[in-house]
């Protein structure tokens, strides 16, 4: 999947790059499998303004896409590798040996013919799902189930994988791309390899109207506004915001300000859970005396510095 890069025979052409499309094997989707997908232009069904910067942009169709792989033990072979232009990563259209086909997230190395299975017996190679208890560690997975049934939610993008890093109990240690290490399921569906379309977040769109085409509107800073449009508005000429820190244009801190409000799932994040369950014992050489208190894991453990905690603190 190479990148082809214009020369700069015009403004917008300079610097732009695009994709050369070679893995693209079908330039029309299989019209039984795609549904029509009506522009909301960031507006709620009350007809406000809720996600700003959307509207316009070329007209599309939705490809629907199997994110659940729940047909198990029934072979499928590759059919065709298309373009999605509702997604980053490229989609492969699978034909299964009963006659039905279906869209998948295409991964990366797979070719027209191959032969993919989803279930707890597939083969470990790229391109078949199976249950995260059947994966061996170590390995590079994507379009992972965050609930056993619900369908793929985590490592969907262009080029993105998950590196299964750990088992214990009923559940598996997870490294995202992000670098977090999260707490799945292991009855969860996850595919082998990585996503196709690597190559993407080197792309440069080049000129403004070809973000447009994707449906962005453009975005004006709160600097330039008045002040009454926005906190950082208003001044003669270049004047600084004029606050301790940035805002938003609602008044709220735009930076550093935590906004997760659903304490019911830090008990899968690997880090949150790892430092609740020890407690430092620090030595007060003034005093003498013991004070706990939470903090992150150094290479200090075998030093008898540090004791677990019988419960979360």
């Amino acid at each position: 999947m190479p990148i082809k890069i214009y020369r700069p025979t015009s403004a917008g052409r300079r610097g732009m790059s695009v994709s050369t499309f070679e893995e693209i094997t079908s330039s029309k989707p299989e019209r039984s499998l795609t549904v029509a997908l009506n522009k909301r232009s960031g507006r709620n069904h009350q007809g406000r303004i809720t996600v700003r910067h959307r509207g316009g942009g070329h007209k599309r169709r939705y490809r629907l896409i199997d994110f659940k792989r729940d047909k198990w033990g029934v072979a499928a072979q590759v059919s065709s590798i298309e373009y999605d232009p509702n997604r980053s990563a490229r989609i492969a259209l699978l034909t299964y040996s009963d006659g039905e086909k279906r869209y998948i997230i295409a991964p990366l190395g797979i070719k027209v013919g191959d032969s993919l299975m989803s279930g707890p017996d597939a083969e470990i190679r790229a391109g078949n799902s199976l249950p995260i208890r059947n994966i061996p560690l170590g390995t590079q997975v994507h379009n992972i189930e965050l609930y056993p049934g619900r369908g793929a939610q985590i490592a969907r993008s262009a080029g993105v994988s998950a590196q299964l890093v750990a088992k214990e109990g009923t559940s598996a240690q997870l490294r995202l791309p992000s670098g977090e290490v999260r707490y799945i399921q292991m009855d969860c569906m996850a595919t082998i390899g990585q996503v196709s379309n690597s190559e993407h977040a080197n792309m440069t769109l080049g000129k403004a109207g070809r973000r447009r085409w994707m449906g962005f509107r453009p975005s004006v800073r709160g600097l330039a506004m008045d002040p009454s449009s926005h906190p950082h508005g208003g001044g003669e000429g270049r004047s600084p915001i004029g606050m301790a820190g940035p805002k938003t244009p609602w008044g709220k801190p735009a930076l550093g300000k935590r906004t997760r409000q659903n304490k019911r799932t830090d008990k899968q994040d690997y880090k949150s859970n790892r430092s609740s369950n020890f407690r430092i014992i620090c030595m007060s050489p003034e005093r003498g005396t013991e004070h706990g208190r939470r903090a992150r894991l150094p290479n200090k453990v075998e030093q008898g510095q540090f004791e677990q905690a019988s419960e979360p603190r």
